[in-house]
C-alpha cells in the first residue's frame, strides 16, 4: 500500500516552502483567470472540435443516402416546392438543399466508411503519445487538429470524387485525431500541478462530452434545413479557427510562455520540482509489463470504456425504438446524457482537488473512491433500466444518472497514468488509447448480437454483461492500483528494455 510520505512525493507537496506558499497564494485568487485554465479551456474547445468531426458523418450520412435519385430530378423538386412555395425562407433554405447531392451507398458501403475512421486508431495512439512526450504536444497536437479540421472541410468533394477517396480521407483523419486525443496529455506533465491535475485534466476532457451533445443536438437539424455538406463545413471551419487560438497561446512548458505572471510560474515549476518530468527516448518496457499498478490502469480503462462505447452507440437505438420517439426527438434525447456528463466531469475533478488540497483525502483514496463511485452507480442503474421502460421519464432519469455518476470515473482511473509515470505520459495514454479502441470495437459487436438474437431480453442483457464488466475492472483496480510514482518511472532507477 502506499504510505502518506508516498503520496506526499507523489503529488509534489513541497511543505515549509516560502515561494511555494506566495506563489500559491498569489495564483489562488485568479481561479479560472490563470494561464493554466485558459490552456485547459483552449483544450475543452480542441477536444469540441475533435468530438464532432468524429461523429459529423455518423450524423450526416441519413441525408447523404435518403435518396438515391439526383437532387435535380422534377419529382424532388416539384413535391419540395408544393410544401413551402409560400415562405422565402423556406426558399432560400430549399436552394441550399439543393446543391446537397445524394448517394446510392449500400449499407456495407455505409459501414465501411463509417468504420474508416478507427482503421488507423490501433497503430496511431502510442507513437503519437511518444512521439508527444519527446518533443512536445504544441506542434503535434496543433497539427493534428489542423489536418482533421480541414480534411474535415474536404468531405462533401471526396464523396462527389468517389467512396474510395472518402475512405482514404477519412483514414488519414482518424490518425490526426488520435493525435490530439493522445498527445495533449503531454501538456499536463509540466502544465498542472498536482493538487489542480483533476480540474485541469477534466476540464480539457469535457469538450468531448460538450461536443457529442452539440452535434447530436443541431447535426441533423442542419441537415434536414441547409443540406448535410455545411455539418461538415460549420464543424471543420470550428476546428481551423480552434488553431488559430492553439498556436499562438500554447506553449509546452510555462517557463516559455509570454504571458504567464511571474507568481503563477513559480508556483506551477515549485510544485512540479520534486516530480521528475523530464522525458526518455527509452521505455523500460519489462518493467512496465510486470507493474500491477499499471496493469490496473490498463484493465480499467478497457472496462469502463466497454460500458462508454456500449451506451455512445446505442443509446439513440435505444431510445427510438424502446420509447418509441422520432428521428428529431431521439436524436435531443440522446444528447441529454452527454450534457449532464460535461457538467459532472468538471465538478467531480473540482471535488477531487479539494478534498486532496485540504488533505481531506489521500490521493489513491481519492483515485479509488472516485471510480468506485463512477462504476458502481451505474451500473446498478443500467441493470435496472430494463425493469423502468414503460415510463418515458424513469428511463430518461435513468440514462441521464448513469452518464452523469459515470463522469466521476475522469478524476479516478482515467487519469491514474499522471500519478503513476509523469515521464511516460504521452506513451501511456497511447497505450491506454489502444485499450479504449479494443473495447470500443468489441462492445457494440457484442451488443448487436444480443439484440439482434432477442429484442426483449436482448437489453437486458447488455447491460447485465456491461456491469459485469465494469465492476470486474473496478474489483482489479481497487486491489492493484496505486497513485505513487512506480520505481520504474524514477530516472535514477529506469531499466531499459
Amino acid at each position: 500500500m502506499s504510505t502518506g510520505a508516498d503520496i506526499k512525493a507523489t503529488v509534489g507537496d513541497i511543505p515549509n516552502d516560502g515561494n511555494l506558499n506566495m506563489a500559491q497564494e498569489e495564483c489562488s485568487g485568479k481561479g479560472f483567470c490563470s494561464i493554466r485554465h485558459g490552456l485547459a479551456f483552449i483544450l475543452q474547445l480542441c477536444n469540441f472540435s475533435i468530438c464532432t468531426q468524429q461523429m459529423n458523418l455518423s450524423i450526416a450520412i441519413p441525408a447523404m443516402v435518403n435518396n438515391t435519385a439526383p437532387p435535380s430530378e422534377p419529382n424532388a423538386s416539384a413535391e419540395w416546392l408544393s410544401t413551402d412555395s409560400q415562405d422565402y425562407w423556406n426558399e432560400t433554405l430549399k436552394q441550399f438543399k439543393a446543391m446537397a447531392p445524394a448517394y446510392d451507398w449500400s449499407p456495407e458501403i455505409q459501414g465501411i466508411i463509417l468504420s474508416s475512421l478507427n482503421y488507423g486508431s490501433f497503430l496511431a495512439p502510442i507513437p503519437s503519445g511518444y512521439v508527444a512526450g519527446i518533443f512536445g504536444a504544441k506542434y503535434v497536437v496543433g497539427a493534428g487538429l489542423f489536418i482533421s479540421s480541414v480534411l474535415t472541410l474536404f468531405i462533401p468533394l471526396a464523396a462527389n470524387a468517389g467512396v474510395a477517396l472518402l475512405i482514404v480521407l477519412r483514414i488519414v483523419q482518424g490518425i490526426a485525431q488520435v493525435t490530439v486525443l493522445t498527445g495533449q496529455y503531454s501538456i499536463w506533465v509540466k502544465w498542472a500541478p498536482p493538487l489542480e491535475r483533476s480540474q485541469l485534466t477534466t476540464i480539457a476532457g469535457s469538450g468531448s462530452m460538450l461536443g457529442s451533445f452539440v452535434v447530436l443536438l443541431v447535426g441533423g437539424l442542419l441537415s434536414q434545413t441547409i443540406g448535410w455538406p455545411y455539418v461538415f463545413y460549420i464543424f471543420g471551419g470550428i476546428g481551423c479557427a480552434c488553431c488559430l487560438l492553439w498556436f499562438p497561446l500554447i506553449y509546452d512548458d510555462p517557463v516559455n510562455h509570454p504571458f504567464i505572471s511571474a507568481g503563477e510560474k513559480r508556483y506551477i515549476v515549485c510544485s512540479l520540482a520534486q516530480q521528475d518530468c523530464s522525458p526518455g527516448w527509452s521505455l523500460p518496457i519489462r518493467a512496465m509489463i510486470k507493474s500491477l499498478p499499471l496493469w490496473a490502469i490498463l484493465v480499467s480503462y478497457f472496462c469502463e470504456y466497454w460500458l462508454f462505447y456500449t451506451i455512445m452507440a446505442y443509446t439513440p437505438t435505444y431510445i427510438s425504438s424502446v420509447l418509441q420517439a422520432n428521428l428529431r426527438d431521439s436524436g435531443i434525447l440522446s444528447a441529454l446524457p452527454f450534457v449532464v456528463g460535461c457538467i459532472c466531469i468538471i465538478l467531480g475533478g473540482l471535488l477531487a482537488d479539494f478534498l486532496l488540497s485540504r488533505k481531506i483525502l489521500r490521493l489513491i483514496t481519492i483515485r479509488k473512491l472516485f471510480t468506485a463511485i463512477g462504476v458502481l452507480f451505474p451500473s446498478v442503474i443500467l441493470v435496472c433500466l430494463p425493469w423502468v421502460r414503460s415510463s418515458h421519464s424513469m428511463t430518461m432519469t435513468f440514462l441521464v444518472l448513469s452518464s452523469a455518476i459515470s463522469s466521476f470515473c475522469e478524476s479516478g482511473a482515467l487519469v491514474n497514468f499522471l500519478d503513476v509515470a509523469p515521464r511516460y505520459t504521452g506513451f501511456l495514454k497511447g497505450l491506454l488509447q489502444v485499450f479504449a479502441h479494443i473495447a470500443g470495437a468489441i462492445s457494440p459487436t457484442v451488443a448487436g448480437f444480443f439484440i439482434n438474437q432477442d429484442s426483449e431480453f436482448g437489453w437486458r442483457n447488455v447491460f447485465l454483461l456491461s456491469a459485469a464488466v465494469n465492476i470486474s475492472g473496478l474489483a482489479f483496480y481497487l486491489i492493484f492500483g496505486r497513485a505513487d510514482v512506480q520505481d520504474w518511472a524514477k530516472e535514477q532507477t529506469v531499466t531499459h528494455l
